[in-house]
């Protein structure tokens, strides 16, 4: 795709978006507000809320009808203190212009003619859920095959469950690690001043590292 679009053609994305979501969701519990970036562009990007009930509704809105065909990062946070929100799940996503073509065959797009859903943009989900050991949300993988790994990569460090994820392992911690030992959960403070409860060693949990008195 030839240069970028312009700031005129990312603010009425942005705009055009938002307003379709209060059109479908209004009213449900989902927020949608219009962000700008800190960077010298101030591009701008979606941001939501939507609780978990509402989550795979309005995934399947947006893969099918908004456009947003790529899921690029998952994140998940524990709030072990504080209000009554335990846990929180951060998606994001790009729509992007990218179309299937015939083998042999290029397809050139030039940027400052994309409208509509073409235009490229930004979407941040944002999904809180209760305090609880057991924090739970809809999986997405079936509707972004990307967001196989994120899913994966979320459950295995902060303990957050994919409800209907397929295959569902560990991906960064060792296969053998404890049930139940997520390592972003704020009780473990791995390696942190003085506290030695679990070790990031990679043939297991069995060996203490050399610097094991050294505060990280």
């Amino acid at each position: 795709m030839g240069m970028s679009i312009s700031a005129e053609q990312n603010a009425a994305a942005a705009a055009a978006f938002a307003e379709q979501v209060e059109r479908q969701f209004g009213g449900s519990g989902v927020t949608v507000s219009v962000e700008n970036h800190n960077n010298a562009a101030k591009y701008a990007f979606i941001r939501m809320t939507c609780p978990p009930q509402h989550w795979i509704a309005v995934a399947k809105w947006m893969r099918f009808d908004g456009g947003v065909n790529y899921c690029s990062m998952v994140t998940g946070t524990h709030y072990p203190e504080g209000t009554d929100r335990g846990w929180g799940v951060a998606y994001h996503f790009l729509r992007q212009p990218v179309r299937d073509v015939n083998p042999f065959t290029a397809d050139v797009l030039k940027a400052s003619e994309l409208e509509g859903i073409s235009i490229p943009l930004e979407v941040e989900v944002l999904i809180d859920l209760p305090k609880g050991d057991a924090p739970v949300v809809p999986s997405v993988q079936s509707i972004w095959i990307g967001a196989d790994w994120n899913e994966k990569e979320t459950w295995d460090l902060v303990g957050i469950r994919f409800e209907g994820h397929q295959n569902m392992h560990r991906v960064l911690n060792p296969h053998d690690s404890p049930e139940g030992f997520h390592p972003l959960q704020k009780q473990h403070q791995i390696r942190y001043h003085d506290f030695n409860e679990m070790y990031d060693d990679a043939q297991g949990f069995v060996r203490k590292p050399s610097d094991e008195g050294r505060v990280k």
